[in-house]
């Protein structure tokens, strides 16, 4: 039996979660209806006004919780018993820069993993009063990592890249989450620290660590299904449990060790939470070769990733009506997406009239659902298939106008509609062409990873039947 939330814990709804009637509501992630019963209502309203102050409404808030309707917001604490662990290669003023925010209030150790000049980075932690351990050879940071954790002993430790630059009080109001005994790791909200030239502004604007300004539940197949171990506070206990060879982090991942654990962790049935209260700073590469190479090289992590967790990797979920809508309307096919659509609106009628559910609203989320799927398609299509999309756009011949129209739908619909949501501080042009040229260079990597480990997982859309 799954414990219930801890008294004190308070909780807020999710900004996506809707009540369709007294006692029933929609939203999560995935998406799912929840009805309560009279016991439940009677704790929720409970709920609504206060703290968690008994088995009861512990128990309907850990349900929230974890389905994504809403997320918990922990008592505070004064002073957490925290250490934290920074692997640094080279860098030694990003260094100084981090341990300058980071003071004096929390014990640091600092792991050299092999840096060139490492008594530049020895002066720098000395300077800071932080510890200091070196380790003779790199060995990349999930390496690194391990050695910090092997040299600390308490049971909260707090992970950060030497080119973070975190907040006043950040460790404090993470560490509030682990009150929740079920908490295995929390993660703050990563922003881009970026000068002010257009790849810096492009940053700024689609930060390939930002994962925006909503709390969730961190688990696969969910809207927030991984976290970056650029900062990230972790349970010593909960990274034993899933340790392999004694290793918490796997060193053989130059990139992609912080989506293993998370993956790993939850698959233990522990809970890793996404707190974008907290902000952490991070450090942009200043030129566009950097940002398309690191993204490229985030992008090979997909193919050792899905030899790890093949369940868990999926570049695109499709649900079939919707996809079919979104399939006709690209082909010019305008009475087969009429038909498609009604489809997907007749299921969904049949489906919620046998559940008792309110139906009102059916066509409008059946519509949100083909658009939604038509901006999966075009970034799918972009990362996996962007030279062919331009090739088609160039290409002439009978109906080129058409062909080129749907083309130029899938290429600039998803990076369009990202601007429109967001409205940063870059015009949608030149935020159009990074986000192009940002998928691609991402895609480039999966398509290389998949080559180098023979395998097609990451590449391959995914069927979902569910429907709620």
């Amino acid at each position: 039996m799954i414990p219930p939330l801890p008294n004190g814990f308070r909780i807020t709804l999710d900004a996506a979660t809707r009540r369709l009637a007294e006692g029933l509501w929609f939203g999560g992630s995935p998406a799912r209806v929840m009805r309560l019963s009279d016991a439940g209502l009677a704790a929720w309203r409970e709920l609504a006004d206060g703290p968690v102050s008994s088995p009861v409404t512990g128990a309907l808030a850990r349900r929230l919780t974890d389905a994504g309707l809403a997320h918990p917001c922990p008592p505070g604490i004064d002073a957490a018993d925290v250490t934290v662990v920074i692997p640094v290669l080279d860098r030694p003023a990003l260094l100084d820069r981090c341990l300058s925010a980071l003071g004096d209030r929390h014990p640091v150790l600092v792991v050299d993993d092999g840096s060139a000049d490492g008594a530049a980075i020895a002066e720098v932690a000395r300077r800071h009063g932080a510890k200091l351990v070196r380790r003779p050879v790199n060995g990349g940071p999930a390496a690194a990592r391990n050695t910090g954790l092997e040299h600390t002993a308490g049971e909260l430790v707090a992970f950060i890249d030497s080119d973070c630059l975190p907040e006043p009080g950040w460790v404090d109001r993470l560490a509030g989450h682990f009150a929740d005994p079920l908490v295995a790791a929390v993660a703050p909200r990563i922003v881009a620290l970026a000068p002010d030239t257009g790849p810096g502004r492009y940053a700024r604007a689609n930060g390939g660590l930002d994962l925006g300004d909503r709390p969730a539940r961190v688990a696969p197949g969910t809207r927030v299904s991984y976290v970056p171990t650029a900062a990230l506070m972790a349970r010593r206990s909960a990274l034993l449990d899933v340790a392999r060879g004694g290793e918490a982090f796997d060193p053989a991942m130059p990139v992609g060790e912080d989506v293993d654990l998370v993956w790993r962790l939850h698959e233990n049935g522990w809970r890793i939470r996404y707190d974008p209260a907290v902000r952490i700073g991070h450090h942009e590469p200043p030129t566009w070769g950097g940002l398309l190479s690191r993204r490229f090289r985030y992008g090979t992590s997909a193919a050792p990733l899905a030899v790890r967790h093949p369940a868990s990797v999926s570049p695109l979920a499709l649900h079939p009506w919707p996809a079919l809508t979104v399939a006709a309307l690209l082909a010019r096919r305008p009475l087969a997406a009429a038909a498609a659509f009604g489809m997907a609106n007749l299921t969904m009628y049949r489906r919620l009239r046998k559940a008792e559910i309110p139906t009102r609203g059916v066509p409008r989320a059946m519509a949100e659902a083909t658009y939604r799927t038509w901006l999966g398609t075009g970034r799918y299509a972009t990362q996996f298939a962007g030279p062919a999309l331009l090739a088609l756009l160039a290409a002439g011949g009978r109906n080129r106008w058409p062909r080129r129209l749907a083309t130029a739908s899938l290429l600039l619909g998803p990076p369009l509609a990202t601007w429109s949501e967001r409205r940063p501080a870059l015009d949608p042009v030149r935020f159009t062409l990074g986000v192009l040229a940002d998928d691609m260079a991402y895609g480039a990597g999966v398509w290389a990873g998949c080559l180098r480990h023979r395998t097609a997982v990451p590449v391959r859309p995914m069927i979902v039947r569910r429907t709620v």
